[in-house]
């Protein structure tokens, strides 16, 4: 098993972005978090502070204040060998993020992307280093989720992706290894039942919970579909299965249910409110 490298960053220090500055943390890195502004500087801290106060909870071992930085100044990625980009699924803004970053990166440092649908060939088209581009798809909630898909585009190094795998595994989570294709494997098949369920609910075919207790009980998902919907929040669905519907045809239409509830501003556990009611937004 590889280590972790001795200095990451992240892009982003939204539920996604804490959660994966967390699992480095936890592995030994020290990690730089770099944010748009005061308030969202202060807003990850408090984010990172109460996951890392959480396992120190647990009887984890936590690093020490020293090991976090957060701040708007991409300045001290330079000195890391991986950077996350964990900014929301907008392909401009990505593509912004991730040129902005290359351009301070030493020339052995990777840059990864935590998307979830987005084509990999894409972005690494405004990259003037391809071959040390990949994804890195987190699942959320980061801190408990084992799976981390490796994207690997048409350019991307086998030394890049091979070292991907073995810092994957030095977090204690399971990589796996797909092609750069629409929704790669795990949105794609995700989103697919995801909106069939959705579409059952828009039809009056079952309630909510009758449905995730179907997939749970029936065939042995540990959350049903539509809870899942609801962590991984309605608006980041949608997005989804808007850029798979374009890609790969009508069977990926969102359901008109999924967005008038976008619409309304029920996005889910992030909002307080999906197809379940959630105690913390």
């Amino acid at each position: 098993m590889s280590d972790v490298p001795e200095r990451v960053g992240v892009v982003g220090g939204g539920r996604m972005g804490a959660g994966i500055a967390h699992a480095f943390l936890l592995a030994g890195a020290r990690v730089h978090v770099v944010e748009q502004d005061a308030t969202a500087v202060a807003a990850a801290q408090a984010r990172i502070g109460g996951l890392l106060q959480g396992s120190r909870e647990r009887g984890m071992t936590v690093p020490d204040d020293a090991a976090l930085s957060v701040g708007t100044d991409i300045g001290p990625f330079a000195a890391c060998r991986l950077v996350v980009e964990a900014v929301p699924e907008d392909p401009d803004l990505k593509a912004r993020a991730l040129t902005r970053v290359e351009a301070v990166l030493g020339e052995q440092a990777v840059l990864a992307s935590n998307t979830s649908s987005l084509s990999i060939g894409a972005l690494a088209a405004v990259l003037r280093r391809p071959a040390a581009f990949l994804g890195m798809h987190f699942f959320n909630p980061v801190p408990s989720s084992k799976l981390v898909e490796l994207v690997i585009g048409a350019q991307t190094a086998d030394d890049v992706r091979d070292r991907a795998v073995g810092w994957i595994e030095a977090l204690g989570k399971s990589p796996i290894v797909v092609q750069d294709a629409p929704g790669f494997a795990s949105s794609r098949l995700g989103v697919a039942l995801g909106l069939e369920a959705i579409r059952m609910v828009e039809e009056g075919v079952a309630s909510p919970a009758d449905i995730d207790t179907a997939m749970q009980l029936g065939y042995g998902h540990p959350m049903g579909p539509l809870r899942t919907t609801d962590i991984v929040g309605l608006d980041v669905r949608l997005a989804i299965a808007e850029e798979l519907n374009a890609r790969l045809g009508d069977r990926f239409a969102p359901p008109e249910l999924l967005r008038r509830m976008v619409a309304e501003g029920r996005l889910g556990r992030k909002s307080g409110q999906g197809f379940y009611e959630w105690s913390e937004g």
